[in-house]
């Protein structure tokens, strides 16, 4: 059942499992920043921003470089943000049918209200 491949899958995508972490994705979609910037426009602790980079940082994710003692992150490879992005269509998807489901409710209901 274990492979390389379905292990490495299950690793990154673990990386990706938390909130921070995707939004920081979200904010580096539009050009590298610090963490004391990541962490002004998250709105959480730094020691929670640091730590969430410290995981994607382990799994390739992003990267950074020093300017003088500031560290700007950067993604790695902007593939991930095709990921971010399938993943926010099937989002979108799954709520569309959601919503079809939810309108064909109210429609029969309301027929049924009907004498």
């Amino acid at each position: 059942m274990n492979s390389p491949l379905r292990n490495f899958k299950a690793e990154f995508y673990k990386a990706l499992s938390h909130p921070a972490r995707i939004k920081i994705l979200e904010l580096l979609r539009s050009g590298e920043l610090s963490v004391s910037e990541l962490q002004e426009q998250i709105g959480i602790e730094p020691s929670s921003v640091s730590q969430s980079l410290s995981v994607l940082r382990h799994k390739k994710i992003v990267d950074f470089h020093k300017v003088g003692t500031t560290a700007y992150y950067f993604v790695s490879d902007p593939t991930v943000f095709e990921l971010l992005d399938a993943a926010r269509r099937i989002f979108n998807n799954q709520l569309e049918e959601t919503r079809s489901t939810l309108e064909l409710i109210a429609r029969e209901e309301a027929g049924n209200d009907k004498p």
